[in-house]
């Protein structure tokens, strides 16, 4: 069973509002809570998987997803100021205003890494 978590900071110059609609624009069935320090919450990869093909970004999807494969666990940092309208873009290892910090986790997750971002040829996906 796949597993997928988000978490959030919300800067304290930031709108929370704003911030959530950037989380839900990459994934538009997560379920949010706003605690303490920002957004936790949990939400599955089919938007995800889908923007990424759109964007044409699914080799350093998968090349993020596999670098940091820890287990049957993967996580990936998102962009939250591209988020805002609705792209996806890894981020750099500390960025400013923080992520939006995604946490995969499936008991087969290299299979889970060919369904979401699959390898490619040619930028054409090749089913394995």
């Amino acid at each position: 069973m796949t597993s997928v978590t988000i978490e959030c900071q919300v800067n304290p110059s930031e709108d929370p509002d704003k911030v959530a609609a950037a989380i839900i624009s990459i994934f538009p069935d997560a379920e949010l809570e706003l605690g303490d320090k920002g957004f936790k919450g949990t939400a599955t990869l089919n938007h995800f998987s889908k923007q990424i093909r759109k964007q044409k970004i699914l080799d350093a999807t998968r090349g993020v997803m596999i670098k940091n494969m820890r287990g049957n666990k993967t996580w990936v940092n998102l962009n939250k100021q591209v988020a805002t309208v609705g792209k996806v873009s890894f981020a750099d290892k500390n960025p400013v205003l923080g992520a939006i910090e995604v946490c995969i986790q499936d008991d087969d997750i290299e299979g889970l890494i060919d369904i979401v971002a699959p390898v490619t040829v040619d930028g054409e996906e090749v089913r394995i």
